[in-house]
């Protein structure tokens, strides 16, 4: 072996320079092997190497040192070889690798051409770092290759421990003008940590995490990790039922959770066991995660993501998280997920000016920023925005057999002057406020992940009157599954707020919400939001002293479950917490200890119960968004605090409820009732067993042919102070 001077060694100068600072669009044009004049051109470049052999089919090579790492060598004849590179460090240390410039481009052209339409419904799947394998003459070569979008970078390098995080190791190639760089290290496996080192068009080197990685490192660090599935799911008969079904006329009864606050400390694989036992024991149909995408900052409780593709790694591995969905539907219950698409943070490593330009956020901050919460807002006109977003609930749908995603501040993506002053936001081309790029992202994101997912919910967080939010896009809606009913929730809280002696004056505030109940699919939520920053627990909004606060907790919530809507409830009001939520605290399970304790193991107990007497009676949920299953009896008795309804199912039942909300019990009140027969109690809140007094439980009354409230029929009965009534009609 000897070294070889033949003038077909040397690189260019230019290609050398912009080599030396990642700043050359296609390296594989000189790292290689190449066919010049007849013979095959092998060059690399490895820092620290003291020599570099090129150990082929065809014998053994030594390359020539050019200096600054490269290495350049000559093999007799074509390029119709097998080789490695065995390098001898300036330790002494001698390791053998395959050549990943030796390898042909790993995303292909169709896949090019549908992310640049803003189409492939399979983004991940060649977008991020994927393990590969090689069979070569010489032996198989596993390696990682990474693909990333960066369209407006000079240029594009992987790095990680292994190059010594050494931006000049391994620049990738750019796939053209759909903006994507791409490189296959041989080596780099399952495990491993790594970020893309950009070179901004200012010539700037900056390190950003994978936006497709697929794991991250523990917060604080940043960097991706290289990951892969081995796992086998386990609920095959939950996908197909769901599938099947229709959920307007099923129960939705959603626990809304932090996992980080549930129980502090747990792991996904113990929250599998302690958390699914939990919701199922409380008779929930749904659970639903506050946002599990990686995020920096704990104190956003995930609201702010960094990796939209990656759970988040404080309670475990991705393949954890699949086992804790999978608990969730071995045990019958659906699974929804928060997920935001209406900002992301500013944060240097992440999604902020990612290729040194306004990448996925509007490069106007008038239309780029939310400045209120310091974030970027992405940019829903561009092709590849809307395509990772969708692409990332389709992720989530099909990687991790989510069953639902509510999504997050939509009413901050379809105002342009959202949250902004004159002067802050730019109008739409008619001249209006509304985002209409906002809106073409939420529909195609609603009629993609439903042709794909049958039975997949999406849920809208929308505070305002945005018409059709639920309503097919075929119809022109945005075409969510559900919406959240904000109104509802703002004025029964302000409702059950008052004194009882305050709360005639105020007697249309717990009846408005049936004006609109029609309009949307909805969903009664009280979520995290209503706990917190000052505005105290359901237990505090209560008046009075502790009795008080329990009896009127106790009635508030068995008007919000037969109320005409599905219902969401947040942990730790289902026992009635004694303060507001604090992410770094576990749900106060003492309260249910203790003095004053029983008032709480009652409300825990009532939600149990009136969670299975929801299910077991279709009146309180076939139709919810129909008028057909819903009549008032008495929407006006606002002198005495009183309002009463029947709920109807589909299938016959008749569930008549009753609320006295006043301070004062009322020994005898009639009501009229759609049908004669008996009519059994089944649910009254003053109960003895939720550690009520006992005092009115009414038992199975008959009606008589005596009309009442615009009814043929009419019943009395006795009603305690701060009391809900529900009975069923036996016929």
């Amino acid at each position: 072996m000897g070294a070889h001077t033949d003038p077909r060694l040397a690189i260019d100068s230019g290609d050398m320079d912009r080599l030396r600072y990642c700043t050359h669009h296609d390296p594989h044009s000189i790292y290689g092997a190449h066919v010049v004049d007849g013979d095959t051109v092998i060059r690399t470049r490895v820092f620290g190497a003291q020599t570099v052999t090129i150990v082929s089919t065809r014998g053994e090579f030594e390359a020539e040192n050019l200096g600054d790492g490269f290495f350049t060598a000559l093999v007799p004849g074509g390029d119709d070889f097998d080789y490695r590179l065995r390098i001898t460090w300036d330790s002494g240390e001698t390791v053998e690798r395959a050549d990943g410039y030796r390898f042909l481009p790993t995303i292909g052209a169709g896949d090019l051409h549908l992310i640049g339409e803003g189409r492939h419904e399979e983004l991940w799947k060649v977008l991020g770092a994927h393990l590969r394998s090689y069979d070569t003459e010489l032996g198989t070569v596993e390696g990682t290759s990474f693909t990333v979008w960066a369209p407006n970078a000079r240029g594009v390098a992987v790095v990680g421990d292994f190059c010594m995080w050494n931006g000049a190791q391994y620049p990738m190639r750019s796939m053209g003008g759909a903006g994507i760089w791409e490189l296959f290290i041989p080596g780099v496996g399952e495990g491993d940590v790594y970020k893309f080192a950009i070179t901004t068009p200012e010539g700037q080197r900056r390190d950003k995490a994978d936006p497709m990685a697929r794991a991250a490192e523990l917060p604080p660090a940043t960097g991706s990790i290289v990951a892969t599935s081995d796992y086998t799911w386990g609920d095959q008969a939950w996908m197909e039922k769901r599938a099947n079904t229709d959920w307007a006329e099923e129960p939705i009864s959603i626990y809304e959770v932090h996992l980080g606050s549930w129980k502090q400390g747990l792991s996904y694989e113990v929250m599998a066991e302690k958390l699914v036992r939990y919701v199922v024991d409380m008779g929930y149909t749904h659970v639903e995660f506050m946002p599990v995408c990686e995020h920096p900052f704990t104190g956003s409780w995930g609201y702010q993501v960094s990796g939209y593709y990656a759970p988040t790694s404080r309670y475990g591995t991705p393949d954890q998280f699949r086992g804790l969905v999978d608990a969730f539907h071995a045990a019958g219950i659906g699974v929804i997920m928060d997920w935001v698409p209406g900002h992301f943070p500013k944060d240097e490593f992440a999604l902020a000016r990612f290729d040194g330009t306004a990448c996925y956020e509007h490069p106007d901050w008038r239309r780029g920023e939310q400045r209120d919460w310091g974030t970027y807002v992405f940019d829903f006109g561009r092709n590849e925005v809307r395509n990772f977003l969708y692409a990332n609930a389709l992720y989530w749908a099909e990687e991790f057999h989510i069953d639902g995603l509510r999504v997050d501040a939509v009413a901050s993506m379809l105002y342009l002057d959202y949250s902004r002053n004159e002067g802050e936001w730019l109008p739409n081309q008619y001249g209006g406020r509304e985002n209409l790029d906002a809106v073409q992202f939420l529909q195609e994101f609603n009629a993609t992940v439903h042709k794909h997912n049958p039975g997949f919910l999406t849920v809208a967080e929308e505070s305002t009157s945005w018409p059709g939010v639920t309503a097919p896009t075929e119809h022109g809606g945005l075409g969510f599954s559900m919406k959240w009913n904000m109104g509802w929730m703002n004025d029964t809280l302000e409702y059950f707020s008052k004194e009882p002696i305050y709360r005639s004056y105020h007697h249309h505030e717990l009846t408005f919400a049936m004006v609109y109940a029609y309009s949307e699919e909805f969903i009664l939520p009280i979520s995290h939001d209503e706990v917190v920053h000052g505005k105290g627990s359901l237990w505090e909004r209560m008046p009075g002293g502790d009795w008080d606060k329990a009896a009127g907790l106790r009635t508030f919530l068995a008007f919000m479950w037969a109320h005409p809507g599905k219902q969401l409830l947040f942990q730790g009001q289902d026992l009635g917490q004694n303060h507001e939520w604090n992410h770094d605290e576990s749900v106060a399970w003492d309260n249910l200890e203790g003095w004053g304790g029983e008032f709480h193991r009652g409300i825990q107990l009532l939600v149990k119960d009136i969670n299975a007497i929801y299910k077991e009676n279709p009146a309180f949920y076939t139709q919810d968004d129909r008028p057909e299953g819903f009549q008032w009896i008495n929407a006006d008795d606002s002198t005495n605090n009183v309002v009463s309804f029947v709920r109807y199912g589909t299938d016959g039942s008749v569930v008549a409820c009753v609320y006295n909300l006043s301070g004062t019990t009322q020994e005898i009140y009639k009501i009229g009732v759609p049908r004669g027969g008996q009519w059994t109690e089944i649910l009254n809140t003053n109960a003895s067993r939720y550690e009520g007094s006992g005092y009115g439980e009414n038992g199975t009354v008959t009606a008589v042919e005596h009309g009442w409230n615009g009814q043929a029929h009419s019943i009395d009965l006795v009603l305690p102070a701060n009391t809900a009534v529900w009975l069923k009609w036996q016929g």
